[in-house]
């Protein structure tokens, strides 16, 4: 399996688990998880995203063989362009993470535009967390709101030669992002980590609308565990091949692996 949804290092208002490069090996194969794209947490909140991802970097050198770097970048901060280039071609980045409702900005934002296209330029896939935590249980000290869907597709829409991973979504299907004939380009897949497969089953909607190659394996790690993940494919009512496609086989394709 290759999760699109791991996390290394400290988050700001709570302690994380198996947040370093052991830790997080160890867990991966505790659950037969071969691969991981991973970025920096303590990014998130960094006035300077790019510490994060030198941190990162660093703990995954010896582990690239598992691991695989994600690099926050906040086209806000001025040296953005330095960091995006010190990404690709000294840490072998294969994407990005955008954390638009942290950092302040808008992914609509003509400075946001310009990093996607940059970063489509360079081959790195852009993925963007609809949330980091639930807004009910966020710290006293912030009100960060998920991003909103449509401001998603309006970045989608616009930069068509991008590639996007959305993660930690969910009510996609009562979305434009979930609707078929919505007028997008089908350059954006989505993760498993928040999608239901009881009750509404917005996974097994989701493959009906925006078909079994746009589906992708993430777990949250560790800020999440990941075993709802792994229940869900377990349960999901698809043929094998659907679910290899989603444990490893689309993602493998995004990164070029």
């Amino acid at each position: 399996m290759i999760d699109l949804n791991a996390y290394l290092g400290h988050f700001a208002f709570r302690p994380l688990r198996h947040n370093t490069a052991e830790g997080l090996l160890r867990w991966m194969d505790q659950k037969g998880i071969e691969r991981a794209a991973v970025s920096s947490a303590a990014a998130i909140t960094y006035r300077n995203a790019a510490a994060g991802n030198e941190e990162v970097a660093r703990q995954i050198q010896p582990h690239r063989d598992r691991f695989i770097l994600f690099g926050v970048l906040n086209p806000a901060y001025a040296g953005w362009r330095e960091d995006l280039r010190r990404l690709f071609e000294r840490h072998s980045a294969r994407g990005l993470r955008l954390y638009p409702r942290w950092h302040n900005y808008r992914l609509t934002d003509p400075v946001c535009l310009e990093l996607v296209r940059e970063a489509a330029a360079a081959s790195l896939v852009v993925s963007i967390p609809v949330r980091v935590e639930d807004r009910r249980q966020q710290s006293w000290l912030v009100d960060i709101p998920d991003v909103d869907h449509a401001e998603i597709a309006a970045l989608v829409r616009a930069v068509p030669e991008a590639r996007f991973v959305l993660l930690n979504g969910s009510g996609y299907t009562g979305s434009i992002l979930g609707r078929t004939e919505n007028g997008l380009p089908a350059n954006y897949s989505v993760d498993i980590s928040l999608l239901t497969v009881e009750l509404a089953n917005e996974l097994g909607r989701l493959l009906e609308v925006l078909g079994e190659d746009r589906v992708v394996f993430g777990t949250g790690m560790p800020f999440h565990y990941p075993d709802p993940a792994l229940v869900k494919l377990e349960l999901l009512e698809a043929p094998e091949f659907v679910k290899e496609k989603i444990r490893r086989g689309n993602a493998s394709r995004l990164l070029g692996l």
